[in-house]
C-alpha cells in the first residue's frame, strides 16, 4: 500500500463547501484505507495499492458523485510530497510574506507559469521545481500576483492547486 497526499482543489475557499469528515467518509466507502483530512481545505491522506493516476481518477468520480461538484484533485505519493517541501528554494519563514507550492500536473502549463517569472513584480518570488511551481509573495497580496491572478482562470482548475508552505508542513507529519 501507498500513503498518498490528495489536494482537492477550490475547497472550502472558494465557493465549494464540503465538511472534511463527510469527505473522508466518501474515500473510505469508495475503498480507500487510513483515509485522514489535515485541516479543512481539500486536504486528504489515503492508502491504495492502485498507482496516483488511478487515485486521482477515482477520487474526482466519488467527490462528484457524492457531493455533486466538479472535482478537481492532484495526488502524490507522500514521499513525492516531501522532496517537494525540502527542496523550496527560498527562505521558509519571511516576515511579511507567504510561501506557496503550486502543484502542476500539465507539462505545458508547469512551463506557462515558470514563464510568468519574468513578468512578477520585485517582490514575488516564483521558482520552477520538479512538477512544482515554489513562490513567495507578501502577505495580502496572493490574489493580486502574477501566479494569482493566472491561477484563477478556468483553464487552471484541471491541472494546478496551490498549499501554503505550513499547510503542506502539517500534511507531514
Amino acid at each position: 500500500m501507498t500513503t498518498y497526499a490528495a489536494f482537492l482543489r477550490g475547497v472550502n475557499v472558494g465557493g465549494v463547501n464540503l465538511k472534511m469528515a463527510e469527505v473522508a467518509g466518501a474515500l473510505a466507502e469508495a475503498g480507500f484505507s487510513n483515509v485522514r483530512t489535515i485541516l479543512a481545505s481539500g486536504n486528504v491522506l489515503l492508502e491504495s495499492s492502485a498507482g496516483a493516476a488511478a487515485v486521482r481518477k477515482k477520487i474526482e468520480a466519488t467527490l462528484r458523485a457524492r457531493f455533486g461538484y466538479d472535482a478537481w484533485v492532484l495526488v502524490y505519493d507522500i514521499d513525492t510530497v516531501r522532496a517537494v517541501v525540502d527542496a523550496y528554494p527560498f527562505e521558509r519563514e519571511v516576515e511579511g510574506y507567504q510561501s506557496y507550492v503550486t502543484f502542476v500536473a500539465d507539462a505545458a502549463v508547469l512551463d506557462e507559469l515558470t514563464a510568468l517569472a519574468e513578468d512578477a513584480g520585485p517582490a514575488e518570488r516564483i521558482s520552477r521545481g520538479n512538477g512544482v511551481i515554489n513562490w513567495q509573495v507578501p502577505k495580502g497580496s496572493t490574489l493580486d500576483s502574477m501566479i494569482g491572478k493566472t491561477m484563477g482562470k478556468p483553464r487552471y482548475k484541471s491541472s494546478t492547486t496551490t498549499r501554503n508552505l505550513r499547510t503542506l508542513q502539517k500534511v507531514l507529519r
